[in-house]
């Protein structure tokens, strides 16, 4: 099932006219997806920015064609190595901002098409590659072939290209077995629902107790706090000035705008010089 699918199937069974996720989830992986749901999909692009926690199963010994167990098989190694200390030091190697070259099968665009099409198609093409960040690797478990790891990343980054240029550099080949994302910035798996459980849902009060506060997911912009003439100007998509709170927010900073009872109100661009907040997404609705 692909984050597309998950999408379509919420969208339907909660009669939900717009609906989205903040990050692509593989077919065969599983773990955390967030979704955002009717004005909070004005949110997406900011909240894809989270970093992100993954569990990782690696097979040494055998290459695939889509770099993960759905691919065909297109070489195998004998000479998968057995040493725990080989192994932790070649991984400790891919921590740190790193180039990955984007897999065929991904849903990046080139001129307008999707990759994975591509692919289908037999065409492979020339792929740029982008640079991504690694903050850690942990080795979880190893017992040959099978390498377990934890890794926590930048968005962007692809754990079926890491897999393939961790067994390169092994001199073996591998390639990504199983894959679980743990984290999507502040939300971790086991404060989330199964889409099973998503879809029992009968009544937007039954909805309730399964949503979270997007203020508090995107704890990573600072806050600005306006006054209640102030946010009823920012909700109508105007451009506020002479804010007090936020003298020693640098200028250009998005910013987390606040309704004086603490409500997220949208997200807006601060401006130092005119004490000025013009708003970029606006998430609650005016008032009649």
């Amino acid at each position: 099932m692909t984050s597309h699918d998950v999408i379509d199937r919420v969208r339907r069974r909660l009669n939900i006219r717009k609906a989205g996720h903040t990050g692509t989830l593989d077919p065969l992986a599983t773990g955390v997806l967030v979704l955002c749901l009717g004005r909070a999909t004005r949110l997406s692009s900011y909240l894809a920015d989270h970093d992100k926690t993954y569990s990782a199963h690696i097979r040494l010994g055998i290459r695939t064609s889509t770099l993960d167990a759905e691919g065909e098989v297109v070489a195998r190694s004998c000479s998968v190595p057995g040493r725990l200390e080989d192994v932790r030091a070649t991984v400790a190697s891919f921590v740190g901002e790193i180039e990955q070259i984007p897999p065929m099968f991904s849903a990046r665009k080139m001129d307008g098409r999707r990759l994975y099409k591509l692919a289908r198609e037999g065409t492979e093409v020339a792929r740029r590659p982008s640079r991504v960040r690694i903050y850690g690797i942990d080795v979880e478990d190893f017992r040959p072939p099978d390498l377990h790891l934890t890794v926590s990343c930048s968005k962007g980054t692809y754990i079926r290209t890491l897999a393939d240029d961790i067994g390169r550099q092994l001199g073996c080949g591998a390639h990504l077995a199983g894959l679980r994302r743990t984290a999507a910035g502040p939300v971790r798996v086991d404060e989330c629902v199964t889409l099973n459980q998503l879809e029992s849902v009968g009544s937007k009060e039954e909805l309730q107790p399964f949503l979270m506060d997007p203020n508090g997911l995107l704890h990573d912009l600072p806050r600005l706090n306006l006054d209640a003439a102030q946010a009823g100007s920012f909700v109508h998509g105007n451009a506020v000035t002479d804010i007090e709170d936020g003298t020693a927010l640098e200028s250009g900073r998005l910013v987390r705008a606040l309704h004086p009872e603490g409500v997220l109100l949208g997200i807006g661009r601060w401006r130092a010089a005119d004490r000025m907040l013009k708003p970029v997404r606006v998430l609650r609705q005016p008032e009649s």
